[in-house]
């Protein structure tokens, strides 16, 4: 789907009365990860393109947000299912688990509420599905995430769909019917697109649902993730984790997580495995969201050494 001038039609809208603290700002500038491949914001607003669960089609959104309300115009096919929309937008914006309940975390530790309070709102953002997930793991394997982030922008304007919204245009990845029609792409060598070819089959399968994954046990998804080609336990741990919506699976080796833990808890030494753990106790249930909001506070604050 390309339109070529003004604005892609738009097919309906919903809102969102987010349960708890929200900042669609703080979405749109979340920084790591899935925002690599997304635009700058504009003001409080936040612009998506993406495959719809299921796989064979796409959608966009262009998001805006009023006091607590979440505005989102929807754009895609005539018949795009607008709830399928929402419950993947709710997703990937982490607006289909409780923000009162995240903020009893802060409750019970203070560095934790002292940091909600600084970053008010900011919630994990998501991959758009484990499908995305996964192939941005392969095309970011090895290469800075910018030049990463440029291959995928191309690869999607060349073989996906564009749509143009309020805020200018925006390129959705590929279905994977369509990575499977790529027989050679520039800035893509055959090994890594052999290894995309085989996450748009995993896809087609049905071994990418979002829902599949979460009715595993973590570590069994972790391992099955691993049976993607090109796929290790670093990217599967990323898959599950940043692309399912799961709230509680502990991330303490991610990188970072020890020297922020250490600047932000006030430590004078590198916390071991075991001290990560005792900590991370009063992050439950939220413990995959607390390490997310470590996160991105010690990337942001230069003084973390």
């Amino acid at each position: 789907m390309e339109h070529t001038q003004g604005t892609s039609p738009s097919r309906g809208s919903f809102a969102i009365v987010p349960d708890g603290p929200f900042s669609l700002r703080e979405a749109a500038n979340f920084g790591f990860g899935p925002q690599m491949a997304r635009p700058k914001p504009i003001a409080d607003t936040m612009a998506m393109a993406f495959v719809l669960d299921g796989y064979t089609s796409h959608a966009a959104v262009f998001a805006t947000q009023h006091e607590q309300v979440v505005q989102a115009d929807v754009y895609g096919d005539l018949d795009v299912d607008i709830q399928a929309v929402r419950r993947q937008v709710e997703r990937v914006l982490s607006l289909n688990h409780s923000g009162a309940a995240w903020s009893q975390v802060g409750a019970g530790d203070p560095v934790i509420d002292r940091l909600q309070a600084r970053y008010h709102g900011l919630r994990p953002v998501l991959f758009y599905s484990p499908y995305e997930a996964a192939a941005w793991a392969v095309i970011s394997q090895r290469r800075h995430r910018a030049q990463a982030a440029a291959v995928r922008q191309r690869l999607s304007a060349e073989h996906g769909a564009t749509f143009r919204l309020p805020d200018g245009p925006l390129e959705a990845f590929p279905l994977p019917e369509q990575v499977l029609g790529i027989a050679a792409f520039a800035g893509i060598e055959q090994r890594r697109l052999d290894r995309l070819h085989g996450v748009a089959r995993a896809a087609q399968q049905g071994r990418l649902d979002v829902m599949r994954l979460l009715e595993m046990r973590p570590a069994d998804a972790i391992a099955d993730l691993q049976q993607l080609p090109g796929i290790g336990p670093m990217y599967a741990q990323l898959i599950l984790l940043r692309a399912t919506g799961v709230t509680d699976v502990s991330t303490l080796r991610e990188p970072h997580i020890a020297r922020y833990v250490q600047h932000f808890y006030g430590l004078d030494h590198p916390p071991s495995e075991a001290e990560l753990r005792r900590i991370s106790e009063r992050w439950r249930p939220y413990r995959t969201w607390t390490a997310v909001l470590i996160r991105v506070a010690g990337d942001r604050e230069r003084s973390v050494g």
